[in-house]
């Protein structure tokens, strides 16, 4: 994976620059009708779901956090609430995650959100050398190292998604 430089890059994209990850960009021509946006990406980028996961916000009661888990999985809220230190989580509102994070639904990126959230990463991710994360735009992917995410995040795993 080598490095981009992020000059025209997306927040997501700038901030592994600033931060000296290595990382890789992959882009698709996004459908606009398309109802599952990772889906669509692995989909496109001929990648196993399992290695590409979406970043949902979620309320934990007293803030929101960032579940990141594979496109083919569900996110356990009970999980996520206690991974958080929380009895309760429920998805976040629409409009609520986009103004917390600056980015589209279907293109929120774990990273280089406008404000930082709490992140908590599947343990799925750590059986991957590299997974993909959204890139902060609708067909723009990022591939880089489980463990940069973490790093780059200041993220925590836990057993997070369920069939």
């Amino acid at each position: 994976m080598g490095r981009r430089v992020a000059s025209a890059g997306t927040p997501a994209t700038v901030l592994l620059s600033k931060l000296g990850v290595p990382y890789r960009t992959l882009s698709y021509v996004h459908d606009p009708s398309a109802e599952h946006y990772g889906t669509e990406a692995a989909e496109k980028l001929a990648v196993d779901p399992a290695q590409v996961f979406k970043t949902l916000m979620v309320d934990v009661g007293t803030q929101l956090a960032v579940a990141v888990v594979p496109v083919n999985r569900t996110l356990n809220l009970k999980a996520m609430g206690a991974a958080c230190g929380s009895k309760r989580a429920a998805m976040a509102d629409r409009a609520a995650a986009e103004r917390r994070t600056g980015y589209v639904i279907g293109g929120i990126s774990p990273l280089g959100q406008r404000h930082r959230s709490p992140l908590v990463l599947d343990e799925s991710a750590l059986a991957f050398d590299a997974i993909l994360v959204s890139g902060g735009r609708r067909g723009l992917e990022i591939e880089l190292a489980p463990a940069d995410l973490l790093r780059a995040t200041d993220g925590t795993t836990a057993a997070l998604a369920s069939d």
